[in-house]
């Protein structure tokens, strides 16, 4: 059996999926999308079990059955093209030369319809809402203990106000278990009150 240097094995799978996926279509929901400047869209392609990166370069935006600039996050789309691999991030991707809308997705359609439900119970009322201390000195965080969403909160606030104390209350942020455990650390900052803001937050 011979053995591939890193360089060696990408280049043999990029070979190899180019080959026996060069035209095919692909159905999921758009997100995580990008419009740099170059003129390019960048967008990650997923449904409830896995995702994709997908590549919709300049030169390809035009002619779509979907115009590039109806592209949203949250749309149901069927894309065509190619698949193949980035040979130096060993990372494989779809490059894309067609999009057609499929309808709003399904994960964005329960998004709106648990959104629908919130309201109607007067969730978004203003007259419910507190105003936020505009100099906060001790912060609360609701967060996983070990994801980097709590690195990140750190390192802004480290950066903008170097002084505010902070007090982690540490959940699980997805998961069956997840909902329980941060409504039990909500009632437990209420119930010490030793915060002045509370900031419940996951990275993703």
């Amino acid at each position: 059996m011979p053995t591939y240097t890193v360089s060696q094995l990408n280049a043999h799978v990029r070979a190899q999926l180019e080959s026996d996926y060069r035209d095919l279509w692909v159905e999921g929901e758009i997100s995580n999308l990008s419009r740099p400047a170059s003129g390019h869209h960048y967008f990650t392609l997923k449904d409830d079990a896995a995702q994709v990166a997908c590549a919709l370069f300049k030169g390809s935006t035009f002619g779509l059955k979907l115009p590039a600039r109806e592209l949203a996050n949250g749309l149901a789309v069927r894309v065509h093209g190619r698949a193949t691999l980035y040979e130096p991030r060993g990372s494989y991707q779809l490059i894309l030369d067609q999009i057609e809308a499929a309808g709003i997705g399904a994960l964005e359609a329960e998004l709106k319809r648990r959104r629908a439900l919130l309201a109607a119970e007067g969730c978004f009322d203003a007259a419910r809402k507190r105003p936020i201390p505009p100099d906060p000195r001790r912060i609360g965080i609701i967060t996983s203990a070990s994801g980097a969403a709590i690195h990140d909160a750190l390192t802004t606030l480290r950066r903008r106000n170097p002084l505010v104390g902070v007090i982690l209350y540490p959940s699980l942020v997805q998961g069956e278990l997840a909902p329980a455990q941060l409504i039990s650390q909500i009632h437990t900052a209420n119930r010490r009150a030793e915060c002045d803001t509370l900031l419940l937050i996951r990275g993703g």
